[in-house]
């Protein structure tokens, strides 16, 4: 195995498993408090290490992308489904966590297509302009503020779920946050 591959794995592998924790969470999330669901827990666990092997084994990162495609295409629609017809005015939240990472799932295929004709251009161009072409670093970018804003969304629907009264407010206007207050007592 090449040093290459291995830092791709130690890249790749993990976002399979982040996005089954984000499907366990959109789907539990109108549950009621101390309850587990055993067999969508066993299936994401299987799921992930399934995927863990075969990528290990046939080594084809296309295969990782499918999977990893599939996770968030159930993780979108999940959340579609979360902000048309259980909490509409969270509208601009999903879509903008939802816009946000698949812009940086769409650089990280450019990436990954032109990989290195993208690296030969960038030969060719200021050091500056080069920098700010790493598609892959914006991925991570991306991709990272986009979990986030999903993140914010999750705990806002589960935490409204449980009758406690959240808020998205802004640190120095720029960074949400949520700020959660107990439920009103009677």
């Amino acid at each position: 195995m090449t040093l290459k591959y291995e830092m791709q794995l130690l890249d790749e592998l993990p976002m399979i498993y982040s996005c089954c924790v984000f499907v366990y969470c959109l789907y539990e999330c109108f549950k009621y408090k101390n309850t587990v669901n055993y067999p969508l827990l066993f299936l994401l666990i299987t799921y992930s290490f399934v995927v863990s092997i075969v990528y290990l084994n046939l080594k084809e990162p296309v295969f990782h992308q499918i999977m990893y495609g599939t996770l968030v295409s159930i993780i979108v629609l999940r959340s579609v489904y979360i902000v048309l017809w259980v909490y509409p005015w969270l509208r601009g939240l999903g879509y903008t966590s939802l816009t946000v990472f698949l812009m940086g799932f769409f650089l990280w295929n450019v990436d990954n297509i032109f990989c290195d004709k993208l690296r030969a251009l960038r030969e060719k161009m200021p050091p500056v302009v080069g920098a700010v072409t790493q598609f892959h670093a914006w991925w991570h970018i991306l991709t990272g503020l986009g979990s986030y804003l999903h993140i914010l969304l999750s705990l806002y629907t589960r935490t409204l779920f449980l009758k406690h009264r959240p808020k998205v407010k802004f640190v120095f206007g720029i960074w949400p946050v949520l700020l959660v207050e107990p439920p009103k007592k009677l």
